[in-house]
């Protein structure tokens, strides 16, 4: 079995992303599923414990964006990579369509609502991303965000490249404010999604969650991927990366996730703050002195 390199999935200015040269399933990083359970409880724990002590450090934050097409994984994956986390400390915040209060602020503002604490880890179930990605593929949607008619440029390329600035300057802002932030991209093949929606419409306890414009959107498929090569390809830094995920093994795909979690937890410069040995032992004589009366 081959040891697990993060870097092979990241994104950060030095390659772009091509949806049809990338692989939705490479070798597996685990022997069988006693051998996966074990490893993730391990990367649980060590996550819970950089997490720890970013809480107690109180200066950073950490942003986790999950983007994909329906079906790839996204829900199954934050219950099981983040099971070990204290839910205290813990922030999760899924996008739908924007709602007619989000549609009369700019395109960013129901997403500054959502941001973690100093502390905290904050998981966004889609993004802000939807703005240059769903509308990229429906701009006709783009009427229903009353911007200023003269304000749109004439070119819709110039759009897309104005917004991706936008992102990647408020993501700077972020970083530089101590709150880095772990894209996601979950690759799924065109028919692994197709298995796995006909395995939604098979079963009675999750048919409620397709419609039959979730299945016309398939339709759009190479719309999709072009849109996101353009995004990843557009937005990945070296401060805030993109990882793109082979997601037709979920198994795999939740155990690499895993791992650039936690390896990204454990490299941010923080320590739990030191407590002065003589004050800690004057705290002890005093619980021992309530605990004797």
């Amino acid at each position: 079995m081959k040891k697990l390199n993060t870097n092979a999935f990241r994104y950060d200015e030095k390659k772009s992303f091509s949806s049809a040269k990338t692989l939705t399933i490479i070798e597996p990083y685990y022997t069988d599923e006693a051998d996966f359970n074990q490893q993730l409880d391990d990367l649980a724990d060590r996550m819970d414990q950089a997490q720890n002590r970013m809480h107690a450090d109180e200066h950073y934050g950490l942003l986790v964006i999950f983007q994909a097409m329906d079906a790839a994984g996204k829900d199954s994956s934050i219950r099981r990579i983040f099971k070990g986390v204290n839910p205290s400390r813990f922030q999760m915040a899924p996008f739908k369509k924007p709602a007619e209060e989000d549609l009369k602020h700019d395109f960013l503002w129901r997403f500054w609502q959502e941001l973690p604490e100093r502390g905290n880890i904050g998981v966004f179930n889609r993004s802000y991303y939807e703005e240059v990605l769903a509308l990229r593929v429906h701009p006709e949607r783009l009427r229903q965000q009353l911007i200023p008619p003269n304000l749109l440029p004439e070119n819709d390329q110039t759009l897309w490249k104005q917004r991706f600035g936008d992102i990647v300057h408020f993501e700077d802002y972020l970083f530089r404010n101590g709150f880095p932030i772990v894209k996601f991209y979950l690759h799924v093949s065109k028919e692994e999604q197709g298995k796995r929606l006909i395995a939604r419409l098979e079963d009675t306890e999750k048919q409620w969650k397709l419609s039959e414009s979730d299945l016309e959107e398939r339709d759009f498929w190479p719309k999709h991927m072009k849109a996101y090569e353009d995004t990843i390809t557009a937005t990945a830094t070296r401060q805030n990366p993109w990882y793109v995920i082979p997601s037709d093994d979920r198994t795999n795909q939740q155990l690499i996730m895993a791992h650039i979690l936690t390896e990204t937890l454990e490299s941010l410069p923080v320590h739990f703050p030191k407590t002065d040995p003589k004050e800690a032992q004057k705290l002890i004589r005093h619980i021992r002195k309530q605990d004797s009366q």
